[in-house]
């Protein structure tokens, strides 16, 4: 289950989203700003997500920002999500003694 830091990544992420609604929200002035986002975005993406994962998120938030009508994906709540709920934990392997080595 993720931890409260986790929790506070996801609300930026949220907000990070209402950013790149901005082109839905005031008319006129959307493809302006996704010409400024969209970079943007990506390179947010890049420091809240380290490694190649990060670098693969942003690749794909730059073009969901840059190309038209693709602005409603939640493309950092998506990332959040991917990370910290879908991705497996780190495992670790325990070693059971045999009934042999115990006596």
């Amino acid at each position: 289950m993720p931890k409260t830091k986790n929790y506070k990544k996801l609300a930026l992420c949220l907000l990070l989203d209402a950013v790149g609604y901005v082109s839905f929200a005031i008319p006129g002035i959307g493809e302006f700003s996704d010409i400024i986002w969209a970079p943007a975005s990506a390179w947010i993406m890049t420091k809240l997500y380290r490694g190649q994962q990060g670098k693969i998120a942003a690749g794909i938030s730059f073009l969901e920002e840059a190309m038209p009508g693709l602005d409603i994906i939640p493309t950092f709540t998506l990332m959040w999500i991917y990370t910290y709920v879908f991705s497996t934990p780190t495992t670790e392997t325990i070693k059971i003694k045999s009934k042999k080595s115990l006596t």
